[in-house]
């Protein structure tokens, strides 16, 4: 579940805790967790390295160490980071944790195991993490205007909706933030990419980069399942202004006329409204 604004609200909570700490020693449980490198892989490129920072890139959470390797953590479905003292009991299904010199420790928590913990070089980055190098432009740390957005959207016919979910076009949007995004930018998730004008696209790239922002200041969204929590535990509170996602049959809260319609786009269950989407 965590799009973009949860996994900006981790790496701010992480930050005051993690910079410029030394991992003293790391401890692993179950295997699936690391299954990109491995155990002796992990141990090796964390334990006695530095963080100096702690960075993002759409959805996976980057931290770089003072060895030049870098901790990959992308918390898919139902990943944790959570940040504890050494006295207090770990979670169910605490699957990595590193331990650091200040005796705090970072707890992986992923009931579903989808996520994952990977540790990478400057020399294998390719190998080991191709994904990295197709993602497209981040909207809060990159260049994103409506010449960039309008480069990818021309060249398609694909849903509007399915557009905003390729990480290779935008990164960090999921099926949350791109139902919320199109109902702000007041456009229908079934209209084709290339149809969409100049004008259009302008609102749509106001409406990314607002929804995000607004949804980052919130702490992100914690829905019904609370698997989504900031590393203090805290839920976020973006879910209270969700105006379409999750809201089938009601009525719309911004025009007071129009009912919430879903279908599956790209996969993906979608929601909009009848009338301020048409």
């Amino acid at each position: 579940m965590p799009e973009l604004p949860e996994v900006e609200t981790v790496r701010r909570g992480l930050v005051e805790h993690v910079v410029q700490r030394r991992i003293d020693s790391v401890e692993l449980g179950r295997e699936r967790a690391y299954r990109r490198v491995g155990a002796d892989r992990l141990i090796a490129g964390l334990v006695g390295s530095t963080v100096v920072s702690v960075d993002r890139r759409g959805k996976y959470l980057l931290f770089a160490l003072d060895s030049t390797e870098t901790l990959m953590v992308h918390l898919r479905m139902s990943g944790q980071l959570l940040v504890h003292d050494a006295t207090t009991p770990r979670p169910a299904h605490t699957h990595v944790v590193l331990n650091f010199a200040n005796q705090v420790e970072v707890r992986f928590v992923d009931p579903r195991t989808f996520g994952e913990v990977v540790v990478f070089g400057p020399d294998d980055a390719e190998s080991v993490v191709p994904e990295l190098a197709r993602l497209g432009p981040d909207p809060l740390v990159d260049t994103f205007d409506e010449m960039v957005l309008r480069r990818s959207l021309v060249r398609t016919r694909r849903a509007l909706k399915a557009v905003l979910l390729d990480q290779s076009v935008i990164a960090g949007i999921g099926n949350i933030y791109g139902d919320e995004i199109l109902h702000r930018a007041r456009l229908n998730p079934l209209r084709p990419a290339n149809r969409v004008n100049r004008e259009q696209t302008r609102r749509l790239v106001r409406a990314v980069v607002d929804v995000l922002n607004e949804a980052v200041s919130a702490g992100g969204s914690t829905l019904r399942d609370a698997q989504y929590v900031d590393p203090q535990g805290r839920a976020g509170s973006f879910q209270e202004r969700h105006r379409v996602y999750g809201r089938t049959g009601q009525s719309c809260v911004t025009c007071d006329r129009g009912r919430i319609k879903s279908a599956s786009i790209g996969g993906r269950t979608s929601h909009w409204c009848a009338v301020c989407q048409r």
